[in-house]
């Protein structure tokens, strides 16, 4: 019964051993994505910032500069896309609309990210776009992947619409969440002028027959927690100027935005949070589950032997043999 009972453990023992490799290695690549149908909103803003006046063509100083940001997946465009890409895939439709003190609108800028769902990666297909204006992205954007690593990736900036470094810069605590903080600066850019001007009337066609430019500088920072590769916080030194042509007279240049944007308080707790939340499901796929299965079979194997062991004691007395009869002598 012992040696019985031995044998059932020890086969429980392989099955969990050979059950931990494959839940991380085969299983949570495959199991761990984003979803196609996710949405999400962000407020930011940027407080005693400068904001060009259009209507006098002057920088001038605002208690404050709101910047809000969607993303809204698209399940139709995925599942359209994923019938030729042979893989999951992710369609987020996202705004960014600033707004002054007052609540007019400064910029709104719609683009669409197409990217895998498991690794994201970019996906190249129709309809990737900044502004309505085709790009092809290279490197990550909003997200970084699931079990981020600790060291440099590539990151879209919409804005300038290239790709540059985005550096690790260590680990950190964020309100009882550990981090990885990165750090990207885009140097001074020329970038296109939004389709969607303040003005009325203020078109990019109009601003370019002017031969004003607009200029472009950031420096990115975001908290981003590793297991689900969300950024818990983010922060840019924002800046924006005019530059050259008739429209500014006998100015060379003029600032058109400029200011320290920050997550609003409410939306921090909230994402920090979620992230919690979501970090908790990843986690046990990713690693709980994986090493609770390999010591569990370390230990099955080794309460196996144990009973093996005490089914073949020395202290037991040896089995008696039958041996066959004498002859009789005649």
């Amino acid at each position: 019964m012992r040696r019985k009972a031995s044998l059932i453990l020890l086969a429980l023992a392989v099955f969990f051993a050979a059950l931990s490799p494959l839940l991380r290695w085969y299983a949570f690549p495959r199991v761990a994505k984003v979803p196609a149908g996710q949405y999400q909103d962000m407020v930011l803003e940027a407080k005693d910032a400068t904001l060009l006046d259009y209507g006098t063509m002057t920088a001038e100083k605002v208690d404050k500069v709101t910047v809000v940001q969607t993303l809204k997946g698209n399940v139709e465009a995925s599942e359209r896309i994923e019938r030729t890409a042979g893989r999951d895939v992710v369609v987020w439709d996202g705004l960014s609309y600033v707004e002054g003190p007052d609540g007019e609108m400064v910029s709104r800028i719609p683009e669409r990210y197409i990217f895998d769902a498991h690794t994201q990666e970019p996906v190249h297909a129709t309809g990737e776009s900044v502004d309505g204006a085709p790009v092809r992205r290279e490197g990550i954007e909003f997200k970084w992947p699931f079990l981020t690593e600790k060291r440099d990736y590539e990151y879209f900036d919409a804005q300038a619409r290239i790709t540059e470094p985005i550096h690790y810069k260590g680990t950190q605590d964020f309100r009882g969440v550990e981090v990885y903080y990165f750090e990207q600066t885009i140097p001074w850019t020329k970038v296109p002028f939004p389709k969607t001007m303040p003005v009325e009337g203020i078109t990019p066609e109009s601003l370019a027959g002017t031969g004003t430019t607009r200029w472009y500088t950031t420096v990115r920072k975001f908290w981003v927690e590793p297991v689900t590769g969300a950024p818990v916080y983010g922060e840019e030194i924002h800046r924006e100027e005019l530059r050259g042509g008739t429209l500014l007279g006998d100015r060379d240049k003029v600032t058109a935005f400029a200011g320290h944007v920050k997550m609003r308080e409410d939306y921090i707790r909230s994402t920090v949070d979620l992230v919690k939340s979501q970090r908790l499901v990843v986690a046990l796929m990713s690693s709980y589950l994986p090493w609770g299965f390999l010591f569990l079979g370390v230990g099955l194997l080794a309460l196996s032997l144990y009973l093996e062991a005490r089914g073949r004691r020395p202290g037991d007395p040896s089995p008696t043999q039958a041996r066959e009869p004498a002859p009789l002598s005649a």
